[in-house]
């Protein structure tokens, strides 16, 4: 079991300062973040917790949020910082759910992770296992969740079965790839072209991608390329490659949109949605968290995940440790390069 220091000690039974990435309206990132510092309070309602952030990302839903384009709107000035991971350094009186030194994530419907202390409300944090790498449990909350139940909830796949998905090379189609490789499943990747395509292809596949193409490739009609029949389809960018994906749905197949990188309407074949029935859904885990019942589902998501990356079949996410300091570049970087994920890193 976790120990907590006595620096830790120290640390709780006195007010902290904190840094804080905050907004106080929409806009470009690098113009409406700025970093605040702020005292806590010194006490703890009863059903507060204390914690101290160890690293926290910068996803896409991220910037959109801050551009004020995302599906959750925040009061305002609002703390950025949709995901991240954090220990738990003091807890109120009547908190049951979780003990110092626990490892956590916040829950879906809070955001405040860009900032190196923070008080939730316990229904706000979620426990997660303890000894799960910061390198893993920083990324925990977004996408391999969202990859494990794409996988799992729109088709009724079984071993050896192909899916397809464009924006295979982002951070949640590597994750695709090596739940897909965990659970059985063949994956056939497409991916624009670039100058280190090689690197790139062979990185995909060892993660465990079965095909890589390059939508030049898939539109040159030259190359007669096909691609597999299959029930599932996973479209993050929409446009003309979302075409190509729904043209390759089977009976009754489905085409799952959670992205749109291209910024372009997601498109579909008539004749294939009238004489094979194929279904076009959208998917945001929120709506999914929302829509169980009870804890179980998750929590068996998070288990599931957990062990995979402690046992190495989920390698950890490439990417860019920066201080929070570094913001203004660490926001920059993230809107243009995407082989590589910004990651404050908070622990001192």
């Amino acid at each position: 079991m976790l120990k907590i220091n006595s620096s830790i000690r120290s640390l709780v039974s006195r007010s902290i300062t904190t840094r804080q990435l905050v907004y106080e309206k929409y806009g470009a990132p690098q113009k409406v973040i700025q970093m605040k510092t702020v005292e806590l309070p010194d006490k703890l309602e009863p059903e507060q917790v204390l914690l101290e952030w160890h690293a926290s990302p910068i996803n896409p839903a991220d910037i959109n949020q801050i551009q004020g384009m995302y599906g959750v709107r925040p009061k305002m000035p609002a703390i950025a910082g949709l995901e991240g991971a954090a220990r738990v350094l003091k807890t109120g009186s009547a908190v049951k759910s979780v003990k110092p030194g626990d490892q956590v994530i916040s829950s879906y419907e809070v955001a405040e992770n860009w900032a190196d202390y923070g008080i939730f409300n316990q229904k706000d944090i979620i426990h997660v296992d303890n000894d799960l790498p910061i390198e893993h449990s920083a990324f925990l909350k977004v996408n391999p969740p969202s990859a494990y139940v794409m996988l799992t909830d729109f088709a009724k796949l079984k071993k050896g079965d192909w899916i397809v998905q464009n924006c295979g090379n982002s951070a949640i189609g590597k994750q695709i790839i090596q739940v897909a490789r965990i659970l059985g499943f063949k994956t056939f990747n497409i991916i624009r072209n670039r100058e280190n395509l090689g690197e790139l292809v062979k990185e995909m596949k060892d993660l465990g991608a079965n095909e890589v193409v390059t939508e030049d490739d898939l539109y040159d009609k030259n190359k007669k390329m096909k691609l597999p029949r299959v029930k599932l389809a996973l479209n993050g960018v929409g446009g003309k490659s979302s075409l190509y994906l729904a043209n390759a749905l089977d009976q009754e197949g489905c085409m799952v949109t959670y992205g749109g990188m291209s910024r372009q309407p997601t498109q579909a074949p008539t004749a294939p949605l009238i004489f094979k029935n194929i279904s076009l859904r959208g998917f945001w885990l929120m709506t999914w968290i929302r829509e169980q019942k009870d804890d179980r589902a998750r929590q068996k998501v998070y288990s599931d995940l957990a062990g995979w990356m402690k046992s190495g079949e989920i390698q950890p996410t490439a990417m860019v440790k920066r201080s929070l300091e570094d913001y203004k570049d660490a926001l920059s970087e993230a809107q243009n390069k995407f082989d590589k994920k910004q990651l404050f890193f908070l622990k001192k």
